[in-house]
């Protein structure tokens, strides 16, 4: 499944770290919907997963939309009780369950934090002003030179560049220093308990337990965030079962070490898993001409950099982009924003997390790393991200106007942005797909 550029992205921050002079620890922005196959770590947390209607309690909300009921914990004891009824039907022995849920209360936070994501909303540029700020990329380069050994074996055996692996890293974790704190089996449990989720979650629960019995880790050291997201590079249970590696050879997947091997590695897995293509760059940030279409700015338009350059487009410097395969241009923060000329491995990283902004900081922080520049554009820094009210006000709007987004659910996804072009295309304004403050009071 292929995503199109969203133009508003939210980051959710995790509190501070250890690496002196470092930013804020977890820098993972919302994600648009897409399949549990290309699920990893916390991104879980902003997923629209789809429970069975009979188990989703309901309530009237306005136009039609149904909200789920936010349970209070009274009843957790005896959904745990049944829980632990059907994990034993999956394998679990008794053993395991009452070591993983000895102590185990519900945990409100999670609800929360589950519930609240939708609101906090920062614009790309404010996102990767902190993703890759000059305290990240030197913290980056002093992870990587610590590291470089395991990491050369790493990126010998899997063909993934080592600087992308540690820039995940970097984002997911602040290199190791914040790892979260939250015990995921009560994360899981709590979040399976819920009703706005509950199937995506008990697998999830399901598998944590199976690394338990598997003896990969202890109840005690399962920790993360309160997603469920576990370890250096943040991985889900079934992302684990089904990616993470033993590379030190000692008999464990152990991602939670201090010694980050097994999970840089296993973040190498999965990128080699999902195609990554040595060498080539994630994207390289270009240069439009004054005459572009911007209709050619959609992910489904392929071309190669020599095609792409017979339009005009050139790097940063004025020349043709090196041919590393075919390519298309991204304009996240829409036409008066950065451009990127953007290749596989875009698609790849994107398997981590779907959101544009989360995707672009990995790699300009894998690309300042290494000690490549800065972005030289522009962005619209005078704009502001839009609630999740006025996102769905959008998409209103728009689809009352005769253009339909197929769905009010707030998310800025390829349906709202193709909506979007098509009503700036019949307004005779520039067709970017930018979902901003001034196309919403345009519809106003």
């Amino acid at each position: 499944m292929r995503i199109l550029s969203s133009a508003v992205c939210l980051a959710t921050f995790w509190g501070t770290t250890a690496i002196s002079g470092a930013p804020d620890a977890s820098i993972r922005p919302s994600i648009r919907p897409f399949t549990q196959d290309n699920l990893i770590h916390l991104a879980a947390a902003a997923i629209d997963e789809s429970p069975r209607p009979e188990d989703r309690p309901k309530v009237e909300a306005a136009k039609g939309e149904t909200q789920v009921v936010q349970k209070d914990g009274s009843d957790f004891g005896s959904w745990l009780g049944e829980f632990r009824q059907r994990a034993e039907a999956r394998g679990i022995d008794r053993d395991t369950l009452n070591r993983a849920f000895a102590g185990v209360t519900f945990n409100p936070d999670a609800i929360r934090r589950d519930r609240n994501q939708a609101e906090f909303t920062k614009p790309i540029w404010e996102y990767l002003d902190t993703a890759v700020s000059s305290a990240r990329v030197s913290n980056g380069q002093a992870a990587l030179n610590k590291h470089r050994a395991v990491l050369d074996r790493i990126e010998a055996h899997y063909g993934v560049d080592k600087q992308v692996v540690v820039a995940i890293w970097g984002l997911e974790s602040a290199y190791g220093s914040y790892r979260g704190n939250d015990s995921t089996i009560r994360s899981l449990a709590t979040l399976a308990y819920d009703a706005r989720r509950k199937e995506f979650f008990e697998e999830q629960l399901m598998q944590a337990l199976h690394i338990l019995q598997d003896g990969h880790v202890t109840p005690d050291r399962m920790k993360g965030s309160w997603a469920g997201a576990m370890g250096h590079t943040q991985f889900m249970p079934t992302s684990f079962q089904e990616h993470a590696v033993d590379f030190t050879g000692d008999g464990k997947r152990d991602i939670w070490s201090d010694d980050p091997s097994d999970a840089l590695a296993s973040t190498a897995n999965y990128l080699k898993h999902f195609g990554w293509t040595k060498g080539q760059p994630w994207g390289v940030e270009v240069r439009l001409p004054s005459s572009f279409d911007f209709m050619l700015a959609n992910r489904n338009v392929m071309k190669s950099p020599d095609e792409w350059a017979a339009l005009g487009i050139t790097d940063m410097d004025g020349r043709a982009v090196p041919n590393h395969g075919e390519a298309s241009i991204l304009l996240p923060a829409g036409g008066r924003g950065t451009a990127f000329m953007i290749f596989s491995n875009f698609d790849v990283i994107e398997r981590y997390n779907t959101a544009d902004a989360y995707v672009i900081g990995v790699g300009h922080l894998s690309d300042r790393i290494v000690g490549k520049p800065a972005i030289k554009g522009d962005w619209p820094r005078g704009d502001r991200a839009l609630t999740f009210t006025e996102r769905k006000e959008l998409q209103q709007r728009l689809t009352s106007k005769g253009y339909d987004t197929q769905k009010i659910d707030g998310r800025i996804g390829p349906l709202t942005i193709n909506a979007v072009r098509a009503y700036q295309v019949a307004e005779g304004i520039q067709p970017d797909g930018y979902a901003s403050l001034r196309l919403l009071e345009r519809l106003r």
